[in-house]
C-alpha cells in the first residue's frame, strides 16, 4: 500500500523553461481540469502574463462540456488573459474518420492549437502533462511496441498541416499528488471530468487499473522506476545521436544520403531513420512504421512509406526524405 501525506504546497516549473523570457507569448492548453488549472496559476505566480488560454470543447459530455468551456473563459477573464474557445464534435469525427476517441480528440486539439498559433502568431503551446502522465506514457509506449523506451519530451516539435508547433511541458517533474496538494492548499477551483475514471480508453485503464495494481504488487510507487528507466534510455539516445552526427548523413536540403546509410550496421540505420523522422516532426510512430521506413534503405521494391499526419517517407535519387 502506497501511503501519501500532504507536504508540498508550491509547485516548481522546469528549470530550463524558467530560463526563457517571461515576455515571450505562450498558448496554454486549458481543459479546466486540475492539471491545466494548476499550471496556469503557477505560470501567473512566476510572472508569466503574455498567455493565451486555449480551450477545445470536445462535445463528449453534454452540458458538462459546455460548463468546462464557460469555466475556461471565466478563468481567462479573471486573470485578464486572451482566450480562444472552440467546439468540435469528436463523436462525429470518429464516425467520419473511423478513428478512436483518443485519436480523434487529440487530432482535433492539434488542429485547434494550429488555428490559435496562426491567429496569435505564436507557435508555442504549454501543456500540463506531469510526472504521472509521463510514467503512463512510458508504459503505454512500451506495451504498444513503440520505438524505444520513451516518454514525452519537455519540448517537442510537431508539424500540423504544414505548421510547426512547439509543445512545451513545464510540469514533467511534478507529480499528480503534488498538484492535488497545491490546489487543496490554495483553495483553487477546477472542473472534474468523471470520464477520466471510466474504462473508456486504454490510457484510463492504465491509470486507474494497471498502475495501481503494479504499485500494489511491487509495494511501492512504480513511477520513479519508469522515469529512471526512461532517463537511462534517453541518455543512450543522446549518445547515439552524437555518433550519427559524426557520420553527416544529411545533405544541405535535409535529405538522408542513401549510400552512407547502407554502409552502417542495421541497428545504427534504424536509429538514424528514427532520429531523422523525429527531427522533422514525426514523433508519434510505432516500431512497425519505423521498420517499414528502414526497408526503404535496402528494398528496391518500395519507394515510399505512409507516415502519421498524412506525410510520406520517400526514396528518390539516392536520397531519403519526408514529403
Amino acid at each position: 500500500m502506497v501511503v501519501h501525506s500532504i507536504s508540498c504546497v508550491e509547485l516548481e516549473l522546469d528549470p530550463k523553461f524558467l530560463e526563457q523570457s517571461k515576455r515571450r507569448r505562450y498558448l496554454v492548453g486549458i481543459s479546466g481540469g486540475r492539471d491545466s488549472v494548476a499550471l496556469l496559476h503557477v505560470l501567473l505566480e512566476n510572472g508569466y502574463r503574455n498567455l493565451v488560454v486555449c480551450h477545445l470543447n470536445h462535445a463528449l459530455r453534454g452540458k458538462e462540456s459546455g460548463k468546462d468551456a464557460t469555466f475556461a473563459r471565466s478563468l481567462a477573464k479573471k486573470n485578464n488573459l486572451a482566450c480562444e474557445v472552440k467546439r468540435e464534435d469528436v463523436n462525429k469525427l470518429m464516425r467520419e474518420t473511423g478513428e478512436s476517441m483518443e485519436l480523434a480528440a487529440r487530432n482535433a486539439r492539434h488542429r485547434f492549437f494550429r488555428e490559435c498559433a496562426l491567429v496569435h502568431r505564436c507557435p508555442r503551446v504549454l501543456l500540463a502533462h506531469h510526472a504521472d502522465d509521463q510514467a503512463e506514457t512510458i508504459l503505454f509506449n512500451l506495451l504498444r511496441g513503440s520505438a524505444g523506451l520513451k516518454g514525452m519530451r519537455p519540448q517537442s516539435d510537431h508539424v500540423i498541416h504544414g505548421k510547426r508547433i512547439e509543445f512545451v511541458r513545464p510540469f514533467l517533474l511534478v507529480s499528480r499528488d503534488e498538484i492535488n496538494d497545491y490546489l487543496m492548499y490554495h483553495g483553487i477551483d477546477y472542473r472534474d471530468d468523471l470520464t477520466n475514471k471510466q474504462p473508456v480508453a486504454a490510457r484510463n485503464r492504465l491509470r486507474n487499473e494497471v498502475i495501481p495494481l503494479l504499485n500494489d504488487i511491487m509495494g511501492r510507487n512504480i513511477r520513479a522506476t519508469l522515469l529512471r528507466a526512461e532517463k537511462i534510455s534517453t541518455n543512450h539516445e543522446l549518445s547515439i545521436r552524437e555518433i550519427l552526427d559524426g557520420h553527416k548523413l544529411e545533405d544541405p536540403q535535409g535529405r538522408m544520403f542513401l549510400p552512407k546509410l547502407k554502409s552502417l550496421p542495421t541497428g545504427i540505420q534504424l536509429a538514424a531513420v528514427r532520429v531523422h523522422l523525429q527531427k522533422h516532426g514525426v514523433c508519434d510512430m510505432s516500431y512497425s512504421v519505423l521498420e517499414r521506413c528502414h526497408d526503404l534503405i535496402n528494398n528496391n521494391g518500395i519507394a515510399k512509406v505512409n507516415l502519421p499526419g498524412g506525410l510520406y517517407f520517400r526514396r528518390k535519387s539516392q536520397r531519403l526524405f519526408i514529403e
